[in-house]
């Protein structure tokens, strides 16, 4: 593929993204109005600095120009394109407040960026990103439920219902062990076509994520999970996993 095609298509890409992530913003913001009265009033619309018609109208014309942007690239770039609208539009109207379900929207929506990078390449490109995709999802997984439960005790008091609130601080903490645990193993599939010089890098990786896990389930309180700091680290570990990703693309 030509340099100046990759440079085109990145930017396409990368403005898809941008619009429909602006997109989302905005929507947000729209439905959350009357929360943000109270508890942000600083918000455009609580504010006066816009109303709540032009921040939809603002909204969908965001949606409508990354949708139509993404017809430049391929059917699978527009699927994804137009399912994370959907998403997003449905996560900001009800979604965010249901317990679990936010959470893995915002890890879905997180991970589809690589998705999205991949799809670009076709069914190729699809393949070799979806394990970074997957140890994504899942570690973001983990770190949404985690800090929902390092967060329990602002959200009681403001009467918010969250995973950790509905089945508890331990039983939240060992299922983002879980879901870490889905990322070690989504970690080791590019073994098949990388071979053992990624393996080296990313069993690295997966021994720190190892021990972030191990770390969390020590905790049985809020107050023990947010001086832990396993949610600071699990991103840490996801910066590093993009890192080995990146060099084995390259070199391997």
């Amino acid at each position: 593929m030509a340099t100046g095609t990759l440079v085109s298509g990145a930017l396409i890409l990368f403005l898809v993204v941008f619009l429909v992530t602006g997109a989302g913003n905005a929507i947000n913001d729209y439905f959350d109005v009357e929360i943000d009265r109270i508890n942000r009033p600083d918000r455009p619309i609580p504010s006066g600095a816009a109303s709540a018609k032009g921040v939809f109208i603002y909204s969908a014309i965001l949606f409508f120009s990354g949708i139509t942007l993404s017809l430049l690239t391929n059917a699978f770039c527009v699927a994804i394109a137009v399912a994370n609208s959907i998403l997003l539009i449905w996560y900001a109207a009800s979604l965010k407040r249901t317990p679990g379900a936010g959470n893995a929207v915002i890890s879905y929506l997180t991970a589809s960026i690589f998705l999205f990078g991949g799809a670009y390449a076709g069914p190729d490109g699809l393949l070799v990103v979806t394990p970074l995709a997957l140890i994504t999802f899942f570690a973001m997984l983990a770190r949404e439920i985690w800090k929902d439960a390092e967060d329990l005790e602002g959200d009681l008091a403001q009467g918010a219902e969250t995973l950790p609130i509905r089945i508890g601080v331990l039983p939240a903490v060992r299922l983002g062990f879980l879901f870490l645990a889905g990322a070690i193993f989504a970690s080791v599939v590019p073994v098949i076509w990388w071979g053992p010089y990624y393996l080296a890098g990313i069993a690295c990786v997966d021994l720190l994520v190892l021990w972030v896990g191990i770390k969390a389930l020590g905790c049985k309180t809020a107050a023990c999970l947010k001086k832990s700091r396993v949610t600071t680290l699990v991103k840490y570990a996801m910066f590093l996993s993009l890192v080995v990703f990146a060099v084995s693309a390259v070199l391997l």
